[in-house]
């Protein structure tokens, strides 16, 4: 019978096997495999991928350098899910109130649903800022940053469908499993700050459309992935689960978590360094840290009056402050969703819904944009307001009051780490329905953000089931214009 003999005074390190635990097959598998895996260790080592390997190991979210000098550090993914209306925010479509009830004389307008006539916003649109950029009134306090904007009006994606478009969003593919933006970009960086997850993606409520399938590590290592915070709660308790604990102190928790470590590193040296058994670990030693450094970041009772009236005191004003608060203390990759499900999906009562939801986000948005900058941390933040897709500029049967689903051309803007601001890049067509003029795909604006982060979008590599991986699989390309 086979048996472990381990004494109380024995460290993980110090615990042996006895003979009879060493199978007949894990002596030929240890004994084979060895002698290959010294020649492929003096292969790694002559190019250096050895120690970084080792390096990595040590602690996956560790700082590390990109490929280049970076213009960004951190990234704030404002994430309007559902789908804004391009021609009802930023891209203002004079023709629409031409033709508004009349079908639009476009022969190649396809749409997802039964669609008629068109239809006009229901918003007014004026210049500000010294760029004269033309912004819609939902948005006028945003507007205040116009010339910190660089508004993309000819994105396009591939389908008119919430959930291939959320998953090429966020993950560079429509269909298959791939790791997130942010996990990547953590992957690539690591994070400032070991006492918090690199990556945090908020959303109240409950989960939006495909759930975590938007913020995973895929067959990225599971320190990667991102960690979901439910912004509905507003006491620290309840925003992150068991952050205290209900009877032990600091002191007799760390003793524990030192007994579990043992205990699992000893299980893990049996089972050659299975990823998921390592991300295991860390998730426990980084939830202890975090019982400390998380409840001073979620603690807005911290910010005095005047910055909460600044963003508002609404869900996305909480939300936004947290947000300033984590990159403050040096989380690399903040998520910041509008809500579970599709809130800005308006294929009815467009009018209304648009209004409603853009009284919340405006005043926050406008609120982080201007926290951000007047602390210094705008230069190196780099901010993604946009949602999957867009909307149609004719409205969706029976009534001339909401928009179906458009993915051939829509808007979204980027601000702040290396963006060049005051510009409009990119046209749709006179009606707002499909980009015409230097288009940009969800690669290129994947790549592009890339590089402002320091990286070659090309180079940024995970090999994984004998093939390299990357964020824009064979496609994306720099847009330069955007870049300061």
């Amino acid at each position: 019978m086979n048996r472990l003999l381990i004494s109380e005074s024995q460290q993980p390190s110090e615990m042996v096997e006895t003979p009879c635990s060493l199978s007949r097959r894990d002596l030929l598998a240890r004994s084979g495999t060895g002698v290959g895996l010294l020649g492929l260790w003096s292969l790694l080592a002559d190019n250096g991928m050895s120690q970084s390997r080792a390096a990595e190991n040590l602690s996956p979210l560790a700082p590390r350098a990109p490929h280049f000098s970076a213009k960004a550090k951190h990234v704030v993914h404002l994430f309007m899910n559902g789908g804004p209306s391009q021609v009802d925010t930023f891209d203002p479509k004079p023709k629409l109130d031409e033709y508004h009830g009349k079908p639009l004389p476009t022969p190649n307008l396809r749409t997802e649903r039964k669609t008629g006539a068109a239809m006009r916003s229901p918003f007014e649109f004026r210049r500000y800022g010294e760029s004269g950029i033309e912004v819609s009134d939902l948005f006028a306090n945003t507007a205040r940053f116009i010339d910190d904007i660089a508004v993309i009006r000819s994105m396009h994606a591939e389908v008119p469908n919430h959930e291939p478009s959320l998953m090429l969003m966020n993950c560079g593919d429509g269909r298959l499993p791939r790791p997130s933006f942010g996990s990547w970009v953590t992957y690539g960086l690591g994070a400032e700050n070991q006492n918090l997850p690199g990556f945090i993606a908020m959303c109240p409520g409950g989960y939006p459309i495909v759930s975590t399938q938007n913020w995973r590590n895929a067959f990225l290592p599971g320190a990667y992935q991102g960690t979901y915070i439910n912004t509905q709660d507003t006491e620290v308790e309840k925003l992150i689960a068991n952050i205290r604990h209900p009877s032990l102190n600091r002191d007799e928790q760390g003793e524990q978590l030192e007994l579990v470590r043992r205990l699992n590193e000893f299980h893990q040296a049996a089972r050659r360094d299975d990823p998921q058994l390592e991300a295991r670990i860390q998730s426990f030693e980084l939830a202890f840290r975090m019982q400390t450094e998380a409840t001073d970041a979620f603690d807005l009772d911290r910010e005095p009056a005047y910055i909460h009236d600044m963003y508002g005191r609404t869900t996305a004003g909480r939300q936004l402050i947290l947000t300033r608060r984590l990159i403050e203390r040096g989380v690399r990759f903040v998520q910041v969703w509008s809500g579970a499900g599709q809130p800005w999906d308006n294929h009815s009562d467009l009018q209304k819904n648009h209004r409603k939801l853009a009284n919340e986000w405006d005043p926050a948005i406008a609120g982080l944009l201007g926290d951000l900058k007047q602390r210094g941390l705008l230069n190196d933040t780099l901010v993604l307001w946009g949602g999957e897709f867009g909307r149609t500029p004719v409205a969706e049967l029976p009534a001339l009051n909401g928009r179906d689903h458009n993915h051939y051309g829509f808007s979204c803007w980027l601000a702040g780490g290396g963006v060049r601001g005051g510009i409009v890049h990119g046209a749709t067509d006179e009606f707002g329905f499909q980009a015409v003029e230097n288009k940009v795909h969800v690669h290129d604006l994947h790549a592009t953000m890339l590089s402002l982060l320091g990286f070659d979008h090309e180079r940024l590599t995970y090999r994984y089931a004998g093939r390299d991986f990357r964020l824009t699989d064979v496609h994306g390309r720099v847009v330069t214009e955007l870049i300061a």
